[in-house]
């Protein structure tokens, strides 16, 4: 990746504009304009402070524009989406994360020269340099293998039946009305003749006709009649991913559309009838006059990845969704690459058992997908009404009653998935009914259950850690720390004052746990209450300085597990009760715990940890364990790195959600964004609060989680 700095001395085309001009009120409403534009500021109208006039696209409100910086003798811009738009669709709303902005003509526009075209024609060594012909085809191998396309809210499965056996070509259909077809030398009879072009020269074959996401929308109209009885035509009317659909047919046919360029990407032969900007460059079979002016300027003979390094790299700039500031399309296609991931592990019908009523808004979030259906359900029965069959999947809230989810899943041979709260939760605890920005959900067991295995044990024992990804755990492990940030993000700063031991001890750390929680049910063996935990470590610590930390659900009085003051007198040396448990963790040398989520946090910081119970973390070599678990460490004959245990816990067994755009995201962001929100509210918040406060704190929450909007 290349640093943002790095921008305009990389990308002539991205030079600064200090004040730009503009009489569209849409181009206002983007929110990242001035961000895009790399501008001090906008101005609608413009002023005589300005020093560049802009206008979308080629259409016809644009004249205004035009005719307003010829007057003023003003550069002229023409802004564009770019070609990743966004996880949905311009006219359903959503705002593109990719922008054009030329300064010549339009990318679309074959009628006259721009600066895409410009930079293909150029062809040199400082355009398509080995570097930039290496990123092209990374990028390229991330779209396909990932389906990555311009609007990514369609299926990524779809019913292959759909298709039948043997050759399958497809004829892309566009809007009625699009600019690119006006621009792209397309008349009223373009599509006809490209339908029957296809049927012709394909005798043998099926012809799919492919409909535009916008017509499917009931946004727009298509250009292509589909009111056919023909024998040979099918017509695919359902939101399918394009390349999806065309890794099933050997030809594609477009007037204009991008999807012909997804389809070069994929290795497939594109006939164009129109001229949109990767025709005429010795990739695709042109079928527009040859007498037209386009062809004289494009005589260049292109590589596909030079193309794409042109169009893709040089020519649009990005945006990432998530921090809203500029960025380069590996962090675009990293983050549909994401998008894409996830939603694949919720790709059919999903029936929730356990889950209560505050944490249905949520949980579909978590679970959002176009191809998901999600139903929630309290017993087998209702599941069977509501149409559960073999291929729906069953998701169980990890803690909750299973009686009804197994009934179901052994009726139809359906296995199991738990859901619970991830690691980097929120700034506030669950039983406050605040929404996690973190869940897991573990086809195999749960991690806080050692009886049997877990996703997150199977990622430990067998997943293949790279070296990029060892590098981004390292990284993430630094900006936790940094950043203070922990599981609930809750207490009040710790007084140094407060801790009184001597020079030579030991500090131990022991976080108090809710001990009716089924992590310590399911995870402890001989010591299993906070009470009984403390006079242990007492009792093999007896020089040591103790510090208590009760459970913030304890402290809040939303849960059990408080423990008697004679105890705490008698064996701790401070309990600290509504304190940060990231301050504790800065002043302790180790932390003792049953299964507590601190013995995680303390490794983090490379403090000694001493499990008493049998918490994920515990048997790979990095904890000192008071029980064995001969499953994940057979004899104890290795040692996971913590690099590894960080990449598997915080990385790839969670899902991260944005609450910001409903969009999943990164443990990286999540910890910016909490600790943006906690540096915003003047530091990490008291948990002891009066009980009506909480009451309306928990209310509050509650109407959010049924009436999200």
């Amino acid at each position: 990746m290349f640093p943002p700095t790095c921008y305009e001395k990389r990308i002539t085309l991205n030079k600064k504009a200090n004040n730009i001009g503009v009489f569209s009120s849409g181009i206002m409403k983007i929110p990242t304009l001035t961000t895009f534009l790399n501008a001090d500021k906008v101005f609608h109208p413009p002023s005589k402070k300005v020093d560049t006039i802009m206008g979308w696209g080629r259409k016809a409100n644009t004249a205004k524009a035009i005719k307003f910086a010829s007057q003023h003798k003003l550069p002229y811009l023409i802004l564009e989406d770019g070609f990743l738009h966004s996880c949905g669709q311009g006219v359903l709303g959503d705002t593109s994360c990719s922008m054009i902005v030329d300064h010549t003509g339009i990318y679309y526009d074959a009628c006259t020269p721009s600066d895409l075209e410009i930079l293909l024609a150029a062809n040199s060594k400082l355009s398509f340099d080995n570097e930039l012909i290496k990123r092209a085809t990374t990028c390229i191998q991330q779209i396909t293998k990932h389906s990555i396309s311009k609007y990514n809210n369609t299926a990524l499965s779809f019913n292959t039946n759909l298709i039948p056996e043997g050759k399958n070509i497809l004829v892309i259909d566009q809007t009625a009305g699009d600019m690119s077809l006006e621009h792209g030398y397309i008349n009223n009879n373009t599509f006809d003749n490209m339908l029957q072009a296809a049927l012709d020269e394909h005798p043998n074959a099926t012809i799919i006709i492919k409909t535009h996401p916008d017509v499917i929308a009931g946004k727009k109209k298509g250009c292509l009649s589909l009111d056919t009885d023909h024998p040979r035509i099918i017509i695919i009317a359902d939101n399918i991913n394009p390349l999806a659909l065309m890794s099933h047919v050997e030809h594609v046919y477009v007037a204009t559309s991008q999807m012909g360029f997804e389809a070069l990407m994929l290795g497939k032969p594109v006939t164009c009838f129109g001229v949109p900007f990767y025709s005429g460059w010795g990739l695709t079979d042109d079928r527009a006059n040859s007498s037209l002016d386009v062809w004289t300027r494009r005589k260049n003979k292109l590589t596909l990845e030079q193309m794409f390094a042109a169009a893709y790299i040089r020519y649009t700039r990005y945006i990432h969704p998530d921090t809203l500031e500029r960025c380069e399309i590996e962090d675009i296609l990293d983050y549909f690459t994401l998008q894409q991931q996830m939603r694949l592990h919720a790709s059919s019908k999903s029936f929730c058992f356990g889950f209560t009523l505050w944490k249905l808004h949520y949980i579909r979030g978590f679970l959002q997908s176009p191809d998901n259906e999600i139903h929630f359900v309290s017993s087998s029965q209702q599941a069977i009404k509501k149409g559960f069959d073999a291929s729906c999947q069953i998701i169980l809230w990890a803690s909750k009653d299973k009686s009804e989810a197994i009934k179901l899943s052994e009726q139809f041979n359906v296995p199991l998935q738990y859901m619970e709260d991830g690691f980097i939760r929120s700034i506030g605890i669950g039983t406050d009914l605040t929404a996690p920005a973190s869940l897991v959900l573990d086809r195999k067991g749960v991690y806080f259950n050692p009886s049997s295995p877990s996703d997150l044990e199977y990622l430990l024992q067998t997943y293949k850690f790279e070296s990029n990804l060892l590098e981004r755990a390292k990284k993430l492990r630094a900006l936790l720390l940094e950043a203070e940030v922990s599981k609930y993000n809750l207490g009040k700063e710790l007084s140094l004052n407060l801790i009184q031991s001597k020079p030579e001890q030991t500090i131990i750390l022991i976080p108090g746990q809710v001990e009716d929680d089924a992590s310590i049910q399911v995870g402890c063996i001989d010591i299993c209450t906070n009470s009984k935990l403390i006079m242990t470590v007492r009792e093999n610590n007896p020089d040591a300085y103790l510090i208590f930390k009760p459970h913030p659900d304890v402290i809040s009085g939303n849960r059990k597990g408080a423990v008697a003051n004679e105890t705490i007198d008698q064996y701790c040396d401070l309990m600290l009760d509504d304190i940060s448990i990231t301050d504790c963790l800065g002043i302790a040398d180790e932390v003792h715990t049953m299964t507590s989520l601190v013995g995680f946090e303390g490794l983090l910081r490379e403090l000694k940890v001493v499990c008493y119970g049998l918490p994920f973390y515990s048997n790979w070599g990095l904890t000192q364990d008071r029980h064995y678990l001969k499953r994940r460490n057979p004899e104890q004959k290795y040692s996971i790195s913590l690099d590894k245990l960080v990449a598997a816990t915080l990385i790839l067994y969670p899902r991260y959600i944005n609450w910001q755009t409903g969009a999943y995201t990164t443990p990286e962001f999540i910890v910016q964004q909490i600790k943006q929100r906690i540096e915003q509210q003047g530091g990490k918040q008291a948990n002891k609060i009066p009980a009506i406060t909480r009451k309306l704190r928990q209310a509050k929450q509650l109407i959010k989680g049924i009436m999200p909007n």
